[in-house]
Protein backbone atom coordinates (compact mmCIF):
# COMPACT_ATOMS: atom_id res chain seq x y z
CA UNK A 1 0.00 0.00 0.00
CA UNK A 2 0.97 3.63 -0.26
CA UNK A 3 0.97 5.17 2.75
CA UNK A 4 3.29 8.36 2.25
CA UNK A 5 2.41 11.11 3.93
CA UNK A 6 -0.63 9.64 5.42
CA UNK A 7 -1.47 11.19 8.98
CA UNK A 8 -1.73 8.51 12.11
CA UNK A 9 -4.67 8.39 14.34
CA UNK A 10 -4.98 10.16 17.41
CA UNK A 11 -7.79 7.45 18.22
CA UNK A 12 -5.59 5.01 19.87
CA UNK A 13 -4.27 3.69 23.26
CA UNK A 14 -0.86 1.93 22.95
CA UNK A 15 -0.72 -0.52 25.97
CA UNK A 16 1.53 -2.49 24.74
CA UNK A 17 4.36 -1.72 27.44
CA UNK A 18 1.37 -2.88 29.95
CA UNK A 19 2.08 -5.42 32.26
CA UNK A 20 -0.18 -6.83 34.48
CA UNK A 21 -2.76 -9.83 35.31
CA UNK A 22 -6.46 -10.59 34.76
CA UNK A 23 -8.33 -12.10 37.63
CA UNK A 24 -11.40 -13.76 36.79
CA UNK A 25 -14.39 -14.70 38.97
CA UNK A 26 -17.33 -17.40 37.83
CA UNK A 27 -15.51 -19.62 36.10
CA UNK A 28 -12.33 -17.46 34.78
CA UNK A 29 -10.75 -16.14 31.36
CA UNK A 30 -10.32 -19.81 31.38
CA UNK A 31 -13.94 -20.67 30.40
CA UNK A 32 -13.96 -18.26 27.15
CA UNK A 33 -10.58 -19.13 25.90
CA UNK A 34 -11.84 -22.47 25.02
CA UNK A 35 -14.22 -20.42 22.39
CA UNK A 36 -11.38 -17.82 21.68
CA UNK A 37 -9.38 -20.45 20.05
CA UNK A 38 -11.60 -21.28 17.29
CA UNK A 39 -12.48 -17.19 17.28
CA UNK A 40 -8.85 -16.77 16.89
CA UNK A 41 -8.42 -19.44 13.74
CA UNK A 42 -11.53 -17.66 11.77
CA UNK A 43 -9.91 -14.03 12.22
CA UNK A 44 -11.15 -12.75 15.25
CA UNK A 45 -14.49 -10.54 16.77
CA UNK A 46 -14.31 -11.82 20.35
CA UNK A 47 -16.49 -9.14 21.50
CA UNK A 48 -19.65 -11.28 20.49
CA UNK A 49 -18.08 -14.16 22.17
CA UNK A 50 -17.17 -11.93 25.61
CA UNK A 51 -20.49 -10.01 25.46
CA UNK A 52 -22.34 -13.24 25.40
CA UNK A 53 -20.99 -14.80 29.03
CA UNK A 54 -19.23 -10.84 30.51
CA UNK A 55 -22.43 -11.04 32.38
CA UNK A 56 -21.24 -14.06 34.36
CA UNK A 57 -17.87 -12.96 35.10
CA UNK A 58 -16.37 -10.52 37.35
CA UNK A 59 -13.34 -9.05 35.97
CA UNK A 60 -10.70 -7.33 38.08
CA UNK A 61 -7.26 -5.98 36.21
CA UNK A 62 -4.30 -4.34 37.31
CA UNK A 63 -2.29 -2.65 34.74
CA UNK A 64 1.38 -1.15 35.06
CA UNK A 65 3.72 0.25 32.58
CA UNK A 66 6.85 -1.74 32.27
CA UNK A 67 9.45 -0.29 30.83
CA UNK A 68 11.74 -3.25 30.29
CA UNK A 69 9.39 -4.40 27.27
CA UNK A 70 10.41 -3.93 23.84
CA UNK A 71 8.08 -3.02 21.47
CA UNK A 72 10.48 -2.22 18.72
CA UNK A 73 9.57 -5.15 16.01
CA UNK A 74 6.30 -4.25 16.57
CA UNK A 75 6.47 -0.17 16.01
CA UNK A 76 6.24 -0.48 11.90
CA UNK A 77 2.78 -2.24 12.53
CA UNK A 78 1.61 0.21 15.09
CA UNK A 79 2.84 3.18 12.96
CA UNK A 80 0.73 1.64 9.93
CA UNK A 81 -2.32 0.29 11.91
CA UNK A 82 -2.96 4.17 13.18
CA UNK A 83 -2.33 5.06 9.42
CA UNK A 84 -4.91 2.35 8.40
CA UNK A 85 -7.33 3.91 11.07
CA UNK A 86 -7.01 7.33 10.28
CA UNK A 87 -7.87 6.34 6.56
CA UNK A 88 -10.92 4.56 8.16
CA UNK A 89 -12.01 7.61 10.06
CA UNK A 90 -11.60 9.56 6.69
CA UNK A 91 -13.69 7.41 4.85
CA UNK A 92 -16.53 6.73 6.62
CA UNK A 93 -16.59 10.17 7.80
CA UNK A 94 -17.26 11.37 4.45
CA UNK A 95 -19.64 8.59 3.21
CA UNK A 96 -21.96 8.96 6.72
CA UNK A 97 -22.29 12.94 5.89
CA UNK A 98 -22.90 11.96 2.49
CA UNK A 99 -25.74 9.02 3.25
CA UNK A 100 -27.53 11.65 5.92
CA UNK A 101 -26.19 9.29 8.81
CA UNK A 102 -25.13 12.13 11.38
CA UNK A 103 -21.55 12.50 11.89
CA UNK A 104 -19.58 8.98 12.17
CA UNK A 105 -18.28 8.53 15.62
CA UNK A 106 -14.89 6.81 15.30
CA UNK A 107 -14.01 4.15 17.15
CA UNK A 108 -10.72 3.70 19.55
CA UNK A 109 -8.09 1.15 18.95
CA UNK A 110 -6.37 -0.73 21.51
CA UNK A 111 -2.43 -1.90 20.20
CA UNK A 112 -1.59 -4.84 22.92
CA UNK A 113 0.88 -7.49 23.95
CA UNK A 114 -0.12 -10.71 25.52
CA UNK A 115 -3.32 -10.15 27.15
CA UNK A 116 -5.93 -7.19 27.54
CA UNK A 117 -9.09 -5.83 29.58
CA UNK A 118 -11.63 -4.46 27.40
CA UNK A 119 -15.54 -3.46 28.05
CA UNK A 120 -16.32 -6.88 27.00
CA UNK A 121 -14.11 -9.00 29.36
CA UNK A 122 -10.52 -9.97 29.35
CA UNK A 123 -8.57 -11.21 26.35
CA UNK A 124 -5.15 -12.87 25.14
CA UNK A 125 -2.73 -12.55 22.31
CA UNK A 126 -4.52 -15.50 21.22
CA UNK A 127 -7.82 -14.06 20.50
CA UNK A 128 -7.02 -12.75 17.78
CA UNK A 129 -8.44 -8.99 16.67
CA UNK A 130 -11.99 -8.24 17.85
CA UNK A 131 -14.48 -5.12 17.98
CA UNK A 132 -16.09 -4.71 21.78
CA UNK A 133 -18.86 -2.82 20.98
CA UNK A 134 -19.10 -2.40 25.01
CA UNK A 135 -16.73 0.44 24.76
CA UNK A 136 -16.97 1.07 20.45
CA UNK A 137 -12.95 0.16 20.45
CA UNK A 138 -10.89 -2.26 18.12
CA UNK A 139 -8.73 -4.21 20.01
CA UNK A 140 -5.03 -5.78 18.46
CA UNK A 141 -1.92 -7.63 19.16
CA UNK A 142 0.26 -7.02 16.47
CA UNK A 143 1.73 -10.36 16.68
CA UNK A 144 -1.50 -11.51 14.91
CA UNK A 145 -0.19 -9.87 11.51
CA UNK A 146 2.93 -12.28 11.95
CA UNK A 147 0.88 -15.59 12.73
CA UNK A 148 -1.25 -14.37 9.95
CA UNK A 149 1.39 -15.23 7.92
CA UNK A 150 3.38 -18.40 9.49
CA UNK A 151 -0.06 -19.82 10.22
CA UNK A 152 -2.23 -19.01 7.66
CA UNK A 153 -0.09 -17.81 4.69
CA UNK A 154 -2.14 -14.86 4.59
CA UNK A 155 0.44 -12.11 4.05
CA UNK A 156 0.76 -8.34 2.65
CA UNK A 157 -0.03 -4.69 4.30
CA UNK A 158 -3.48 -4.65 2.63
CA UNK A 159 -4.36 -8.00 4.05
CA UNK A 160 -3.63 -6.44 7.41
CA UNK A 161 -5.40 -3.06 6.71
CA UNK A 162 -8.20 -5.71 5.35
CA UNK A 163 -8.40 -7.25 9.19
CA UNK A 164 -8.59 -3.56 10.92
CA UNK A 165 -11.07 -2.44 8.24
CA UNK A 166 -12.76 -5.62 8.89
CA UNK A 167 -13.12 -4.66 12.78
CA UNK A 168 -14.16 -1.34 11.66
CA UNK A 169 -16.66 -2.74 9.59
CA UNK A 170 -18.79 -3.83 12.86
CA UNK A 171 -18.23 -0.69 14.32
CA UNK A 172 -20.15 0.71 11.20
CA UNK A 173 -22.62 -2.17 12.08
CA UNK A 174 -22.83 -1.03 15.58
CA UNK A 175 -23.37 3.05 14.45
CA UNK A 176 -26.04 1.72 12.89
CA UNK A 177 -27.69 -0.43 14.60
CA UNK A 178 -27.50 -3.38 12.70
CA UNK A 179 -25.32 -5.04 15.51
CA UNK A 180 -27.81 -4.61 18.15
CA UNK A 181 -31.06 -6.14 16.07
CA UNK A 182 -28.96 -9.09 14.81
CA UNK A 183 -27.70 -9.85 18.16
CA UNK A 184 -31.41 -9.58 19.54
CA UNK A 185 -32.13 -12.37 16.74
CA UNK A 186 -29.58 -14.32 17.65
CA UNK A 187 -30.47 -14.62 21.75
CA UNK A 188 -34.11 -15.90 20.15
CA UNK A 189 -33.25 -18.69 18.26
CA UNK A 190 -31.22 -21.86 17.97
CA UNK A 191 -26.99 -21.80 18.47
CA UNK A 192 -27.40 -23.19 14.67
CA UNK A 193 -29.73 -20.32 13.54
CA UNK A 194 -27.90 -17.98 15.46
CA UNK A 195 -24.41 -18.81 13.69
CA UNK A 196 -26.16 -18.03 10.08
CA UNK A 197 -27.24 -14.66 11.94
CA UNK A 198 -23.24 -14.61 12.83
CA UNK A 199 -22.12 -15.09 9.32
CA UNK A 200 -24.30 -12.28 8.14
CA UNK A 201 -22.75 -9.91 10.31
CA UNK A 202 -19.17 -11.28 9.33
CA UNK A 203 -20.10 -10.83 5.16
CA UNK A 204 -21.24 -7.41 5.55
CA UNK A 205 -18.15 -6.41 7.75
CA UNK A 206 -16.10 -7.92 4.92
CA UNK A 207 -18.37 -5.89 2.60
CA UNK A 208 -17.42 -2.65 4.47
CA UNK A 209 -14.03 -3.37 4.51
CA UNK A 210 -14.01 -3.48 0.52
CA UNK A 211 -15.96 -0.66 0.57
CA UNK A 212 -13.53 1.32 2.74
CA UNK A 213 -10.42 0.26 0.26
CA UNK A 214 -12.26 1.35 -2.82
CA UNK A 215 -12.89 5.11 -1.35
CA UNK A 216 -9.57 4.98 0.16
CA UNK A 217 -7.76 4.30 -2.83
CA UNK A 218 -10.23 6.94 -4.68
CA UNK A 219 -9.12 9.89 -1.80
CA UNK A 220 -5.03 8.81 -1.51
CA UNK A 221 -4.27 6.48 -4.36
CA UNK A 222 -3.48 3.74 -1.57
CA UNK A 223 -3.72 0.90 -3.54
CA UNK A 224 -0.82 -0.56 -5.36
CA UNK A 225 0.08 -3.55 -7.61
CA UNK A 226 -0.55 -6.87 -5.83
CA UNK A 227 -2.37 -5.53 -3.16
CA UNK A 228 -5.95 -6.51 -3.77
CA UNK A 229 -4.33 -9.68 -4.33
CA UNK A 230 -3.02 -9.88 -0.79
CA UNK A 231 -6.70 -9.13 0.77
CA UNK A 232 -8.54 -11.74 -1.76
CA UNK A 233 -6.22 -14.48 -0.15
CA UNK A 234 -6.50 -13.66 3.35
CA UNK A 235 -10.27 -13.53 2.97
CA UNK A 236 -10.18 -17.18 1.39
CA UNK A 237 -7.55 -18.44 4.12
CA UNK A 238 -10.35 -17.24 7.10
CA UNK A 239 -13.43 -18.86 5.67
CA UNK A 240 -15.25 -21.33 7.78
CA UNK A 241 -14.69 -24.07 6.17
CA UNK A 242 -11.03 -24.08 5.28
CA UNK A 243 -10.17 -23.59 8.60
CA UNK A 244 -11.98 -26.55 9.42
CA UNK A 245 -10.47 -28.54 7.26
CA UNK A 246 -7.55 -27.22 8.04
CA UNK A 247 -8.00 -27.89 11.80
CA UNK A 248 -9.68 -31.24 11.25
CA UNK A 249 -9.88 -32.50 8.05
CA UNK A 250 -13.47 -31.83 7.51
CA UNK A 251 -15.90 -29.65 7.84
CA UNK A 252 -18.77 -28.83 9.84
CA UNK A 253 -21.53 -26.40 8.32
CA UNK A 254 -23.80 -25.85 11.07
CA UNK A 255 -21.06 -24.12 13.13
CA UNK A 256 -20.32 -21.66 10.49
CA UNK A 257 -20.04 -18.41 11.97
CA UNK A 258 -18.26 -16.31 9.47
CA UNK A 259 -18.74 -18.08 6.48
CA UNK A 260 -17.03 -19.94 3.46
CA UNK A 261 -13.68 -18.95 2.02
CA UNK A 262 -15.78 -18.16 -1.49
CA UNK A 263 -18.74 -16.21 0.34
CA UNK A 264 -15.89 -13.65 1.97
CA UNK A 265 -14.10 -13.49 -1.29
CA UNK A 266 -17.00 -12.82 -2.93
CA UNK A 267 -18.25 -9.68 -0.50
CA UNK A 268 -15.18 -8.35 0.10
CA UNK A 269 -14.32 -7.99 -3.46
CA UNK A 270 -18.00 -6.80 -4.16
CA UNK A 271 -17.01 -3.98 -1.71
CA UNK A 272 -13.57 -3.63 -3.25
CA UNK A 273 -14.95 -3.29 -6.77
CA UNK A 274 -18.45 -1.23 -6.22
CA UNK A 275 -17.76 1.17 -3.14
CA UNK A 276 -21.58 1.05 -3.07
CA UNK A 277 -23.16 0.79 0.00
CA UNK A 278 -26.24 -0.36 -1.45
CA UNK A 279 -24.99 -3.17 -2.35
CA UNK A 280 -24.43 -4.62 1.30
CA UNK A 281 -27.29 -6.29 2.34
CA UNK A 282 -26.32 -9.55 3.42
CA UNK A 283 -29.35 -9.89 5.35
CA UNK A 284 -31.85 -10.46 2.57
CA UNK A 285 -30.48 -13.78 0.69
CA UNK A 286 -31.70 -17.01 1.22
CA UNK A 287 -29.03 -18.35 3.69
CA UNK A 288 -25.82 -19.73 1.68
CA UNK A 289 -26.75 -18.53 -1.48
CA UNK A 290 -24.16 -15.37 -1.15
CA UNK A 291 -22.56 -15.09 -4.59
CA UNK A 292 -24.68 -12.81 -6.63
Amino acid sequence: MNLTGRRESNNVDDRRRMSGGAKAGIGGIGGILIIALFTFLTGGDLGDVINNVGSQMAQQQTTAVDSSIDTSDTDELAHFSKQILAGTEDVWTKLFRENGWGEYQAPGLVLFSGSVQSGCGGATAQTGPFYCSADQKVYIDLTFFKNMRKTLGADGDFAYAYVIAHEVGHHVQYLLGTLSQAHNQMSRVSQTQANQISVRLELQADFYAGVWAYHDNKMFGSIEDGDIDEALNAAMKIGDDYLQKKAQGYEVPESFNHGRSEWRHHWLKKGLTTGDLSKGDSFSPKYGDFLR
